[in-house]
């Protein structure tokens, strides 16, 4: 069952107004139909449902951290740092070997091979990342490396692939059990699990057919024993070094429940404030992190 939003992640006015045939109810009413028919619908249910307008509220803030910018940061002006696992040079001949630009390309404040924020010694007002914390081994390390970087009462910002719109549709979702083991195995690699799920459980990443329900490529059903072997051989070969795939795969709720659940254990000074449902069309949630108490 879904999680029912909280209030404070439904704006009435602004669903009102992208809804006109909505246009006569009142808030309450406005509310019970986001509840029972908007989201499962894929009709936001605030502007901040999107990244581009999350951009615009982190891009208000007096300092804010942008991780993995790569070739298109989100963000841009005096107030923004940047951090990668390249320098500048590096982020520009790995987007010429993928055929990207390179215009848009920043100068590198924080370089870390393996992704280490906490060689950072600065603090922030903000942190914002898109499509980042799937590809960490460790989902709790890097959060607590986050927590670290922010002032109190900072935001960490994200924008997260939802996994039932993008090429990990058919992959399950991760748990806190996941997170947990993961946590007390320290890992700074991924498993031979997630390199095996990445290149033969995937499926195909056009968002429109999969909101549609058109979720299966041809063959998907019966992997090629040659595409298993070739996961396997990529991990014996990396000899421990990181392979680029995802470990954890989230929607709202789940990515919800698992970060209340850390905070509430004490092992994350990090409370979510704001989980917004995925709009129809789009392949991605956002959500906004804390570093305050969580509300009684």
């Amino acid at each position: 069952m879904a999680h029912p939003i909280r209030p404070d992640e439904f704006d009435p006015e602004y669903y009102r107004s992208t809804n006109p045939d909505l246009g006569l109810l009142g808030d309450d009413e406005l509310y019970h139909h986001y509840e029972s028919i908007g989201r499962a619908e894929g009709r936001p249910a605030a502007a901040a449902a999107f990244r581009e307008v999350l951009v615009q509220i982190a891009g208000q803030l007096e300092s804010i951290l942008e991780i993995g910018p790569f070739y298109r940061p989100s963000l841009a002006g005096p107030n923004v740092r940047y951090f990668d696992v390249l320098d500048y040079d590096g982020l520009c001949e790995r987007a010429r070997e993928h055929n990207l630009p390179v215009t848009e390309i920043p100068h590198i404040h924080y370089v870390s091979p393996d992704g280490d924020l906490s060689t950072i010694c600065d603090t922030f007002q903000a942190v914002f990342s898109a499509h980042v914390i799937e590809h960490q081994p460790c989902l709790l390390s890097h959060l607590r490396q986050v927590a670290q970087l922010l002032s109190p009462g900072g935001f960490y910002f994200l924008a997260i692939p939802d996994r039932r719109y993008c090429f990990d549709h058919f992959i399950s979702e991760s748990t806190i059990a996941d997170v947990l083991c993961a946590f007390q195995e320290q890992r700074t690699r991924h498993t031979l699990a997630s390199v095996i799920e990445h290149g033969v459980l995937t499926t195909h990443n056009d968002i429109q057919r999969h909101w549609k329900g058109d979720h299966e490529d041809q063959g998907f059903r019966n992997p090629s024993i040659s595409s298993i072997q070739a996961a396997m051989e990529l991990y014996k070969n990396a000899q421990n070094s990181y392979i680029d795939v995802h470990a954890w795969q989230f929607v709202p709720d789940t990515f919800r429940s698992i970060v209340t659940l850390l905070h509430s254990l004490d092992l994350l000074d990090l409370y979510p404030v704001m989980v917004y449902d995925t709009p129809c069309g789009r392949q991605e949630f956002t959500a906004v992190l804390t570093k305050i108490a969580a509300p009684n």
